[in-house]
């Protein structure tokens, strides 16, 4: 059986296989698979409360009719200028058995990652989309291979993410969610090698009470210098290094 993100891909229909890298590494291993005698099956890892929040949940099961969500997406990043682009999730079709037909507009210009449309989708793709956006940085930042960082990412929420229930203000009002963070490299034997990433932290916001499920993805790079004793209390800016968040704006019925 083939996986992606750790996953069956017979459980994650809702996420097809949208990237180059996955798909170059499934269609290797469907290659090995057909050279090389099947091996024992390995016993099947428990699915985490992490991995069933972000990967096995129907993220568009309040979306009834095509709309389009916008994701505001910004970054800041030591003394460099500040980074503000979008990201758009367009559902264009309901399908009968409850999937839908979406397409990702994921950032634009340079910075644009370019994402086939999926006709059966029921989770939000904004978050492999962003996690291979975010892969795709980390490798080009550090060197490593993306393999390394995916298999990190999929580690960390299989067994060392932190669940817990939040609240947060959506368009003035108080909305109930699930709050899901994760450090991949702050425990890898090899972590010194990604120097100022090794404390990276990945958070994901989610909710049923808003369109797609997903209100926020952030990661933050904490800056590490300790404040010395009687110094006034740092900014909030300048506690971090580097931060990028993804938000949900707006929902609008689309005009497709």
């Amino acid at each position: 059986m083939l996986h992606l993100f750790g996953h069956r891909l017979s459980q994650i229909r809702k996420f097809p296989k949208i990237i180059c890298g996955g798909v170059c590494l499934m269609a290797a291993q469907m290659v090995a698979a057909q050279a090389v005698p099947a091996a024992p099956a390995a016993p099947v890892q428990p699915i985490s409360p992490a991995e069933v929040l972000l990967f096995q949940t129907n993220h568009l099961q309040n979306i009834s009719k095509p709309q389009d969500l916008t994701y505001t997406y910004k970054k800041i990043a030591d003394s460099k200028p500040a980074v503000s682009d979008e990201v758009h999730v367009d559902v264009t079709k309901i399908n009968p058995d409850g999937s839908a037909s979406v397409s990702l507009r994921f950032l634009t210009g340079t910075r644009k990652l370019e994402i086939p449309e999926m006709e059966h989708a029921q989770g939000n793709p904004i978050l492999l989309g962003f996690l291979e956006w975010d892969i795709a940085q980390m490798q080009q930042q550090t060197g490593g291979s993306s393999n390394y960082f995916r298999r990190r990412i999929r580690l960390a929420l299989a067994g060392a993410a932190q669940v817990k229930p939040i609240t947060f203000t959506y368009k003035g009002k108080p909305l109930a969610g699930s709050e899901v963070s994760i450090q991949p490299y702050l425990n890898d034997p090899q972590h010194e090698r990604l120097g100022k990433f090794v404390n990276k932290r990945y958070t994901f916001v989610l909710s049923d009470k808003v369109s797609g499920g997903v209100y926020q993805i952030a990661t933050a790079v904490p800056a590490g210098k300790a404040a010395p004793a009687g110094a006034p209390a740092a900014k909030p800016q300048d506690l971090l290094r580097m931060e990028e968040t993804l938000t949900l704006a707006k929902e609008e019925n689309s005009k497709h």
